[in-house]
């Protein structure tokens, strides 16, 4: 299979990672069990550094630098927890860190890239092209472009989420993965594909923004408006060039969920499992209590791929 990044590419990452990135532990709930039939499995990318799976893909990536690239710096351009890993892990490993983000962004996101020492680009989400945006500062300042998803390093990296989880929690049935370009859940099929090739990738994304349902089903990308929803991690238009290939080989299945069902799972992990998810980390564990697929006696895992929400939102969000 000729797929832009292979699980050898996860593996070197993982490597790469080790004593950088957190391992973060398999959670379970008898409550979840019981609610689904199944055996669930939770990988909690919310206990990660930096909040978020993303500093795996991030650190990946700047490792991989060498020389004048390095010393020259990185940009990245991301609605926040991108944001926030790139300039983490550039922090850590020495290269000067610039960030293009949203400036409706959240408040949490904006000022945690600050903190960790970026500097940071705001634009108009609703009518500037962050890419285009992006790609023109790089240039002019001669600056290693690493974009959210669409890199195999940053794939790469992902992919060691679910390396992890299978290699801690065993082979899976059905591993649900919340998507937004794509970065997660194509690194994790390939992880998936290698340790547990029975396993049933499902990508899940949000009602709103349904970009990598409607490309799978054609079978090419299809790009929408940016869609509206609380998941703001999946506000994404189009799944990504690199991404959607490996999406299409591995992946079984995308479901969406509504902003409603992520409200609900994000009170089902502080009541019960004490564990603050953010809407978008919420996408596979809503669709996996939303019964519509039977998990009936299955062995389930969930990637959990953030907890970065502003406690203000969340305190709205409950409400």
């Amino acid at each position: 299979m000729n797929l832009p990044v292979s699980y050898a590419d996860v593996i070197a990452a993982a490597a790469r990672l080790q004593g950088a990135a957190h391992r973060t532990p398999v959670l379970t709930s008898s409550t979840a069990d019981a609610r689904t039939g199944a055996k669930l499995f939770f990988k909690p990318e919310n206990l990660q550094r930096m909040g978020a799976f993303k500093f795996r893909g991030a650190y990946n990536a700047i490792a991989r630098l060498e020389g004048d690239a390095r010393k020259r710096g990185v940009l990245a351009f991301s609605s926040g927890n991108h944001a926030q890993a790139i300039a983490l892990a550039g922090r850590l490993l020495g290269v000067p860190a610039t960030i293009v983000m949203p400036s409706d962004a959240p408040a949490i996101k904006l000022a945690a890239t600050r903190g960790y020492g970026a500097e940071v680009i705001t634009y108009d989400r609703m009518a500037e092209d962050r890419e285009a945006l992006a790609k023109r500062i790089a240039a002019e300042r001669g600056l290693a472009l690493i974009p959210p998803y669409d890199h195999a390093d940053v794939i790469a990296g992902q992919g060691t989420a679910a390396k992890e989880l299978i290699e801690d929690a065993g082979p899976l049935d059905i591993l649900f993965v919340c998507t937004g370009g794509g970065g997660l859940v194509s690194g994790c099929a390939l992880a998936a594909h290698a340790l547990a090739p029975g396993c049933r990738v499902i990508a899940v994304e949000p009602e709103a923004g349904n970009d990598v349902q409607q490309s799978f089903r054609k079978g090419e990308i299809v790009r929408i408006p940016v869609p509206r929803t609380i998941a703001d991690g999946a506000q994404t238009q189009a799944p990504g060039q690199l991404t959607f290939p490996i999406i299409r080989a591995l992946v079984a299945d995308v479901l969406t969920v509504s902003d409603a069902a992520l409200v609900e799972a994000m009170r089902f992990f502080i009541a019960t499992m004490k564990i603050v998810v953010e809407p978008t980390g919420c996408l596979g564990a809503a669709a996996a209590f939303g019964g519509q697929i039977d998990l009936a006696g299955k062995r389930v895992g969930v990637v959990l791929s953030g907890g970065n929400v502003d406690p203000a939102a969340l305190a709205r969000h409950l409400a």
